[in-house]
């Protein structure tokens, strides 16, 4: 009789223990993303996404310099036509299987030539990826491409299972990856869960149990689910709503600079659009910018708490020229050239994203462009919808963003060089064509920066791109959120991150 009642005792203390407190991370999201699978991947959401999911090569430090992640160092060979990697020891994928030299083979081969991939481009200069040993790969070139680590700090450099590999397409509905939180749960349009992998490399810096991805559009419901408690952080504070995040005692604002910048592309030749006088004259081009100011636009619609620039590269960064500043705004300057070039005024549509800020800052280009001679009519498009009218041609200006890349090639070759993927208007002058890919084969600074300067020189007289401004990057977080370290990139780094109680 007594020995069932000692048993019952010796058990009330694990039954009334209380199981171990799980954390919760929720961030809020700017949007959903389209397709969880680097290799298909083309918005910067789902690089917030992949930071918490997939591993990368390389990986970007605050200074922009690259820094080990799953390859723990790299070498270039003396004639610039191999970068070799070693692996970091004992990391593992999402499934228990190792990274090692042929999975990292596996991968960007698939980056390099799956129908599916949009990272063909980025890599056709690997000619041949080799597995030397189990930790050391050799990325074979056709050619020097200094721009090779910035690639690799990307989408590009990011590592899935080999077993997932083989399902083409279908590889985002279940990509097994190699980051610190493992995909449980995808609800379009509703939220993105994740839990903590266990055997992650780099297991000790992450606080989080659970990770949760909330898609919030709309930038002032994003931040009342802040305030009211749901949300832990959220990206891309508006700068509509910075003084509100900095009254509230209950949230913290960072801020940090950033490499993204937003620009206005220019139809100069891609089919009957191109042949009106925005895009068949540069004269109308240089009129066009004449009439507005950048520094206008940041007042007005951005609170002063952005940029103005236009370059691709941040100001004061090493790529950027002081010396080749915009021209100062001069409307009557503006109706002159316009005179000049055989036009009493000229009219052309902008489009211009589904986004509060973009659509105040075309609404404010119309009406300084206005005064210059121009009238212009504002387009307001759902993103893909912009994007597929821009590739077919069929439009005059547009206005878009990119979110930055570590190394200038990845900046401003892409929208300019005649085979650019994002050349949506045709631009193409074979001199610039030649400075890009001689800026690609060197990787002194020195002699980058006489090149990119050269290039800069043409562009900006011939002006396919207007670019407007660099943005700042904030978040906003719950006090009880530690450990957050702002980068130029706009990503958020979940190592260190403690979401608080």
């Amino acid at each position: 009789m007594f020995r069932p009642a000692r048993l019952s005792l010796a058990l009330l203390p694990l039954l009334a223990a209380p199981a171990a407190a799980q954390t919760t991370l929720r961030v809020g999201i700017g949007a959903d993303p389209n397709v969880l699978d680097p290799a298909q991947s083309g918005s910067f959401v789902e690089r917030v996404v992949f930071a918490a999911m997939c591993d990368k090569l390389v990986d970007v430090g605050p200074d922009l310099s690259f820094r080990p992640e799953l390859a723990t160092a790299w070498e270039w060979a003396p004639d610039g036509l191999a970068l070799t990697l070693t692996l970091r020891d004992g990391a593992r994928f999402q499934d228990g299987a190792p990274i090692d030299a042929a999975a990292v083979k596996a991968n960007l081969d698939r980056y390099r030539t799956a129908r599916e991939s949009r990272r063909r481009t980025e890599l056709r200069q690997v000619a041949e990826v080799v597995a030397l040993d189990p930790r050391t790969v050799r990325l074979v070139l056709s050619e020097p491409f200094a721009p090779l680590l910035s690639v690799l700090s990307d989408r590009a450099g990011m590592m899935l299972s080999p077993a997932v590999l083989g399902m083409g397409e279908r590889v985002a509905e279940n990509p097994v990856c190699s980051g610190p939180f493992r995909l449980t749960r995808r609800i379009a349009q509703d939220r993105i869960e994740m839990e903590r992998f266990a055997g992650y490399w780099n297991a000790a810096e992450i606080h989080a149990d659970r990770l949760v991805f909330l898609p919030i559009p709309d930038n002032n419901i994003r931040l009342l689910n802040l305030r009211s408690g749901q949300l832990d952080l959220i990206e891309r504070v508006a700068p509509s709503d910075l003084g509100a995040v900095e009254r509230d005692r209950r949230l913290r604002l960072v801020s940090g600079p950033s490499i993204a910048y937003q620009t206005m592309s220019i139809n100069t030749g891609n089919g009957p659009a191109a042949q009106r006088p925005l895009g068949a004259d540069p004269r109308v081009r240089q009129a066009f910018e004449m009439s507005i100011d950048r520094a206008i636009i940041n007042q007005v619609a951005l609170e002063g708490r952005f940029t103005p620039n236009n370059q691709p590269e941040a100001p004061g960064t090493p790529y950027h020229f002081a010396d080749l500043a915009p021209p100062a705004r001069d409307p009557a300057r503006a109706r002159a050239l316009l005179r000049e070039a055989g036009h009493d005024r000229v009219a052309f549509t902008l489009k211009v994203p589904n986004q509060p800020i973009e659509a105040q800052v075309g609404q404010i280009i119309q009406a300084m462009a206005a005064e210059g001679g121009f009238d212009v009519r504002l387009e307001v498009l759902e993103a893909s919808t912009m994007v597929a009218a821009t590739q077919r041609g069929d439009y005059d200006a547009a206005i878009a963003i990119w979110s930055g890349r570590p190394d200038p090639d990845g900046n401003i070759a892409f929208w300019l060089a005649s085979d650019g993927f994002l050349n949506w208007g045709k631009y193409a002058n074979p001199r610039l064509d030649a400075l890009f890919a001689e800026a690609r084969a060197v990787t002194d600074t020195a002699r980058r920066q006489a090149l990119y300067r050269q290039a800069a020189q043409i562009w900006l007289a011939e002006r396919p791109h207007l670019m407007l401004y660099h943005h700042r990057w904030f978040w906003a977080m719950r006090t009880g959120v530690e450990g957050f370290q702002p980068s130029p990139d706009g990503i958020i780094r979940f190592a260190g991150l403690k979401p608080g109680r």
